[in-house]
């Protein structure tokens, strides 16, 4: 009986200034612990400056090692370097409103086993899918908002955050716009979605907008969230092509769609640990 332990799967990602070397010091660290490179993708942005990577590997070795290893060359390259063990889902706190079709495809998609998550806990400002959340077994919590509990309201969700060990925020067509602090405080770890429209619609109905002026795209966009309403990196986007023929309740029915693959694209790319955040960009290694 071989007394080797079972290959463990880490992913590293990185980032730091580019500069000759990173390659060739980050394979040899891995390779120093018996690492086997599975994959491996890197970038360098011409306009930052800035070189990213993202590797893959099998190892016998656990995880403290395989970071000990790499601390030297991140100390020397001044990098930001993390080591997931890509085993372990993203645990993420979806937030909801009153539609149901962005929560619906995540939920359906992770117990499917093609989106790497774990749901602990559903979040709404309304009852409405309640329902929804019972049907896949998950602990809803409805937490009311309104302009006098609001700080209230964000700070019980973070404190769930907290609580739950939440790696992931996600707002699944969450109406409220979130302040600043906690824009600042889920930095780089909450995804929203919303419609894109050639032109722009805001405000209620924006598929019936849409349709009144002919719009020829609808379209969707997955980004982190900012304190700049919408305008946060951007992570996915899709597009389908309509015509005069659709109803306004197609165009509806069609942007759902769309904003759901969207979304849970985004979401499996960011728990696969393929995103990295380029100043007011993204760069995703899919």
């Amino acid at each position: 009986m071989s007394s080797n332990p079972n290959p463990h799967q880490y992913i590293v990602t990185l980032s730091c200034a580019d500069r000759p070397g990173i390659v060739h010091a980050v394979s040899g660290a891995l390779m120093e612990t018996g690492c086997n490179i599975a994959e491996s993708q890197q970038y360098g942005s011409p306009e930052t400056g800035t070189f990213f990577m993202r590797v893959q590997v099998t190892t016998t070795a656990g995880q403290a090692a395989v970071e000990a290893a790499l601390a030297p060359v991140a100390d020397a390259f001044e990098m930001e370097l993390d080591v997931f063990d890509s085993a372990r889902p993203a645990r993420t706190l979806i937030i909801c409103s009153k539609a149901g079709h962005a929560l619906n495809d995540l939920l359906f998609q992770q117990r499917a086993g093609t989106l790497p998550i774990e749901v602990p806990l559903i979040v709404s400002n309304h009852q409405d899918l309640r329902p929804l959340a019972e049907f896949y077994g998950v602990p809803f919590v409805h937490l009311p908002v309104t302009a006098a509990t609001k700080d209230e309201a964000e700070q019980r969700l973070l404190a769930l955050v907290a609580e739950h060990r939440i790696d992931l925020v996600v707002l699944a067509r969450y109406m409220q716009i979130l302040s600043d602090d906690l824009c600042r405080q889920l930095s780089g770890r909450a995804i929203n979605i919303h419609h894109s429209f050639l032109p722009s619609f805001k405000g209620a109905r924006p598929y019936h907008q849409a349709h009144a002026r002919g719009v020829k795209l609808i379209g969707a966009t997955a980004h982190y969230v900012t304190a700049d309403l919408d305008e946060g990196p951007i992570i996915e986007q899709e597009v389908i092509r309509v015509n005069h023929a659709r109803t306004p309740e197609q165009f509806v029915s069609i942007g759902r769609d769309v904003e759901g693959r969207t979304l849970a694209q985004a979401v499996q790319w960011h728990a696969e640990h393929r995103v990295l955040l380029d100043g007011s960009r993204t760069v995703v290694f899919n």
